[in-house]
């Protein structure tokens, strides 16, 4: 096997056209105490993460300690949530179209953490912990094919649900 590999080194290099905005906003994501979430208090503009709400919280008070001693506001940084939802109104439902969703995508049920299957008003509540921590972005993952109505449902049901809620409450 033979490997090739190259260096370039440019000088006042152009790039058109300019990017659209001045700066790329920055995501982490991650749940290391010591590395990542040093990380994110240095250059993200982002931070996501996932679990119980109880670790998360802990997490970000580690992030906030690490924000003070690099001298950077804390709120400037966006905190996102990652989760895998299932939206029905009956949990034997949820938990069909969930075993299905991931027997098409050949994932075995225990390898997954973070599944939140329920009724729009039970994902809605379930967030709310993480809302009061400053939590106001959900990154959604799902197993393709992507179920058309959990999607339709988390942006007409659960979204309003969730902004009616208090951020940092």
């Amino acid at each position: 096997m033979t490997l090739h590999t190259s260096k370039y080194d440019f000088e006042e290099a152009r790039h058109s056209p300019r990017p659209v905005q001045d700066h790329l906003p920055i995501l982490v994501g991650g749940n290391g105490l010591k590395k990542t979430l040093r990380t994110v208090a240095r250059y993200a503009d982002m931070w996501n993460t996932m679990g119980p709400a109880a670790d998360v919280a802990h997490r970000d008070a580690v992030l906030r300690e690490h924000c003070l001693a690099v001298g950077r506001d804390q709120a400037s940084i966006e905190r996102t949530l990652e989760l895998k939802p299932i939206i029905r109104d009956d949990p034997a439902e949820a938990q069909r179209v969930w075993a299905a969703c991931l027997a098409r995508a050949g994932t075995a049920p225990e390898a997954i953490r973070n599944a939140w299957l329920g009724s729009p008003a039970e994902v809605a509540e379930r967030f709310r912990p993480y809302r009061a921590l400053g939590f106001d972005t959900v990154i959604v993952e799902l197993p393709a094919p992507y179920d058309a109505e959990t999607i339709e449902r988390l942006a007409t049901e659960v979204a309003p649900l969730i902004e009616a809620m208090p951020l940092g409450g």
